[in-house]
């Protein structure tokens, strides 16, 4: 049996335990069962530690892209709210490290999900990614940020 499902079903047993079959349970219940499975890895056979390590990148992935959604969100609301607008919108060709379909999928999409920015296109060897940008000021730092941020951490969780 996988780590992973391993750890649902102590998810599932915390959340019957406590009566609270909500997501903050579920979630709450995850941690807890993620913690033991932590605490008990020796006894695995070496099958441990690679599902410990994808946690944590996943993790680093979400919270990556929950601050660059905060930051984003402030950025847009500000111009959007002020009466001077600092947005220079404008369309930049990306090169991308991602390969594999699940990897570009993913940076798209989270690259859309964040306020300002748009995934245009993707070329047909998936080497070059086209984003709209609010804020196109400095290109190359945009293709920069992106290749460092959002693609990189998702090489990582997707490895």
């Amino acid at each position: 049996m996988s780590l992973f499902l391993l750890n649902l079903l102590l998810a599932l047993a915390w959340a019957a335990l406590t009566g609270q079959f909500t997501l903050p349970g579920l979630a709450i219940g995850f941690a807890v069962g993620f913690g033991a499975l932590w605490l008990v890895q020796p006894l695995f056979e070496n099958r441990g530690g690679g599902y410990f390590v994808r946690v944590y990148r996943w993790i680093r992935l979400l919270v990556l892209f929950h601050y660059e959604l905060v930051v984003s969100s402030f950025q847009v609301a500000r111009d959007v709210l002020t009466p001077r607008h600092r947005a220079r919108p404008g369309i930049i060709c990306i090169p991308l490290k991602a390969r594999g379909e699940a990897e570009v999928l993913l940076v798209t999409n989270l690259i859309s999900l964040t306020p300002g920015t748009l995934s245009l296109d993707v070329t047909e060897d998936c080497n070059t990614l086209v984003v709209h940008a609010m804020f196109a000021d400095d290109p190359k730092a945009i293709a920069r940020q992106i290749e460092n941020g959002i693609e990189r951490r998702v090489r990582e969780a997707l490895e």
